[in-house]
């Protein structure tokens, strides 16, 4: 009878430890417990610690409550200015609603990344690149409200959505670097001319004050003459200022006033014959002739002889004989 009793004793307790073993359940802190008795949910929602079901009748799903990272396949699409970009993003969501995530939609997971995946090409549709290049955070939100409109039903809620990377062709890479660089150098040219611009001012300046002294354009140009000896160069170019010329100019005397010469006066018509300013040359010439040394065979003049020259009238009465 003892051993009956024993038997049955151990019996018992092995069946309510199978029993316990098969009814213990243990949710973790960040999961909360669904029950489903005979498939219908319970509406108690198990927390985190130990609980226990009926076996083979109750059947508990665990949801997980953390922040779920998921990464959203890099998407092919064409923007609002024609051009044709991939983008990739990563979507952030935790579930606020177990029941609903359970009951509402077959996999949550499964359709977060889907409406994502859409949201992104609608997103890469209505941008254009610069919007994606440089405004994401715009973006961003825009993609955020797309994906947190239908998550609500399904007890999810979206934390945020990044957008990660945005690959873009070879021959748009290039064209950019080019607008770029040509961008830099209209940049580089606008600071150049503006610094040519205040350098004028100040030369202007400098110029004035040096136009007062005189002296001063002296001293300048001894300066540059040490500034570039200190270079130990071979060639010195020396500048020569237009004004130090100037300057000798008006220092240098005048120079003698040359005699004037006589112009001949102007000849008279053909038919009249010589003018009266011809014939005093002309009687001139002939008394300067009459007291003229005649030379000897040697180039030197005659001892004593003078020559007069023969008066007009005797030359043309010789000329009849």
């Amino acid at each position: 009878m003892v051993e009956e009793l024993l038997t049955a004793a151990i019996a018992t307790g092995v069946g309510v430890v199978v029993y316990v073993g098969a009814a213990a359940r243990v949710v973790k802190q960040y999961e909360r417990g669904l029950v489903f008795r005979l498939g219908r949910l319970r509406e108690e929602i198990r927390g985190p610690g130990f609980t226990t079901v009926v076996p083979f009748v109750d059947r508990l799903r665990k949801v997980n409550m953390q922040i779920v990272t998921l990464p959203v396949p890099a998407q092919e699409g064409i923007t609002r200015d024609n051009v044709t970009v991939r983008v990739d993003a990563v979507v952030y969501f935790k579930v606020v609603d177990p029941a609903s995530a359970i009951v509402a939609v077959e996999d949550y997971r499964f359709a977060v990344s889907q409406m994502a995946q859409t949201s992104l090409r609608s997103i890469i549709g209505k941008s254009d690149l610069d919007d994606l290049l440089s405004n994401r955070e715009m973006l961003n939100q825009g993609l955020e409200l797309m994906i947190d409109s239908p998550a609500v039903g399904w007890g999810v809620q979206i934390d945020r959505v990044e957008i990660k990377d945005v690959s873009l062709p070879e021959t748009m890479k290039r064209s950019m670097a080019r607008q770029a660089e040509a961008d830099r150098e209209r940049r580089a040219r606008v600071i150049n001319a503006d610094a040519e611009l205040q350098a004028s001012h100040k030369l202007a300046e400098a110029a004035e004050v040096m136009s007062e002294q005189p002296a001063a354009l002296q001293l300048r140009l001894l300066h540059t003459i040490v500034a570039v000896a200190a270079e130990k160069n071979s060639t010195l170019v020396l500048p020569f200022p237009v004004e130090l010329l100037r300057f000798l100019e008006r220092s240098a005397p005048p120079p003698a006033a040359a005699p004037a010469r006589k112009e001949p006066a102007p000849a008279g018509p053909a038919s009249e014959g010589p003018g009266p300013a011809e014939v005093a040359d002309a009687d001139a010439d002939a008394d300067a002739l009459e007291g003229a040394p005649v030379p000897d065979a040697l180039g030197g003049p005659a001892d004593g002889l003078m020559l007069d020259a023969p008066a007009p009238e005797q030359e043309r009465d010789g000329l009849r004989d």
